[in-house]
């Protein structure tokens, strides 16, 4: 399987990045993913570009993901629907932007137009999440584990390594136990370095909670902002939420935040701003994924990042 940190030689890599995306400024844009840092400043630091590792996996990536998956069902989301030359502009934004967290899963159908974005930027500077779907549906029969999923996920990126593999939207308290084998094939490709970080998208405050103190659990995909509540898009009470987040963190996990703006429910400057706000000043996160459909929204996005006031 061809790795794209050596599909270029490096003397040729400024030309060979110009090429396949003229006129992106994508290059320009590679050395600051490297060079944010979100330590050593005077004041707490919220931004999207920043650079954060992700609890105990050693992983060093943007503080903002860009999601791949509004809407998302049956290998479709409002982002593939949109096709492949409005998905490569959003996409290329946000690289320039310095957004080097990309947010993809099976169900989404998003890895074959991430993976035609990518080509050629250093592996090294990129992190690439996606999620198994392990329940049998009309679009996909689960092998029952995870090497095979993965396997596909790795040719359909053209990529030697998946840095974060999730069991994905567990809606009961049993997930453990019933995706055992799905567990256990993930640990031997983490152990084999195919995967670097393992976990669970969690739709259940049982689940929830299960992830939280389970060792297994390198990193939550979590449901939370200020709002709570079903109506939100979340697993439960705000408080109760946030909660199990602490204990979550007490116990070295990699907390992403997800429904950040409640599914598209929270659009108002001002309920968005309260939402960044309260994950980042209560600590509840390691990072966010946002499912922004146009650089517009990704600049909106990252302007109200900056401006969350220290905690």
């Amino acid at each position: 399987m061809k790795n794209p940190m050596h599909s270029t030689p490096s003397t040729s890599r400024r030309q060979f990045i110009t090429k396949i995306l003229p006129g992106a400024g994508l290059f320009a844009s590679v050395p600051m993913l490297v060079g944010c840092q979100s330590t050593g400043s005077s004041r707490a630091s919220f931004k999207g570009n920043d650079r954060v590792t992700l609890g105990k996996t050693g992983i060093r990536t943007s503080r903002l993901a860009q999601g791949t998956g509004y809407n998302g069902s049956a290998r479709s989301s409002e982002h593939t629907r949109m096709g492949k030359p409005a998905f490569d502009r959003l996409l290329r934004h946000s690289l320039d932007e310095g957004i080097a967290f990309m947010d993809m899963a099976d169900l989404y159908g998003s890895h074959p137009f991430v993976r035609d974005v990518i080509r050629g930027i250093p592996r090294d500077r990129l992190t690439l999440l996606s999620k198994i779907w392990v329940r049998k549906e009309s679009w996909v029969i689960p092998s029952g584990g995870a090497k095979e999923e993965v396997d596909r996920f790795r040719l359909e990126l053209d990529t030697d390594v998946i840095d974060i593999c999730l069991i994905h939207c567990m809606t009961d308290s049993k997930w453990a136990d019933t995706y055992a084998r799905v567990r256990d094939e993930l640990s031997e490709l983490k152990q084999r370095k195919v995967v670097r970080a393992v976990g669970v998208s969690c739709h259940d405050f049982g689940a929830l909670q299960v992830a939280a103190s389970d060792s297994w659990t390198d990193l939550m995909l979590a449901r939370i902002n200020h709002r709570g509540g079903d109506d939100y898009s979340m697993d439960g009470p705000v408080e109760a939420v946030a909660d199990v987040l602490r204990l979550a963190r007490r116990n070295g996990k990699a907390i992403l935040g997800m429904k950040i703006f409640g599914a598209g429910k929270l659009v108002k400057p001002d309920e968005k701003d309260a939402s960044l706000a309260y994950v980042f000043r209560n600590g509840l996160v390691d990072a966010v994924t946002i499912g922004m459909k146009t650089p517009e929204e990704v600049d909106d996005t990252l302007a109200r990042m900056r401006a969350v006031p220290a905690a």
